[in-house]
């Protein structure tokens, strides 16, 4: 599968904004925001880097 990279950086990029966006509302002591940005950090990083280890990053020229 040749989209793999991309969805490294999809994933990848969701999950850098979801660790902004835990800084600044555990900053806010904003709990349920907390709480969303966390679970998003933690679901889209795992995916981003398990699609990472399956597919290769970076991707090789066949």
């Amino acid at each position: 599968m040749e989209s793999g990279w991309l969805l490294v950086l999809i994933f990848g990029l969701i999950a850098i904004l979801a660790a902004i966006g835990t800084v600044q509302t555990f900053k806010n002591k904003e709990v349920l925001g907390f709480l969303f940005n966390f679970g998003t950090f933690a679901i889209f990083g795992g995916f981003a880097v398990a699609t990472a280890i399956t597919q290769g990053f970076p991707p090789t020229l066949h």
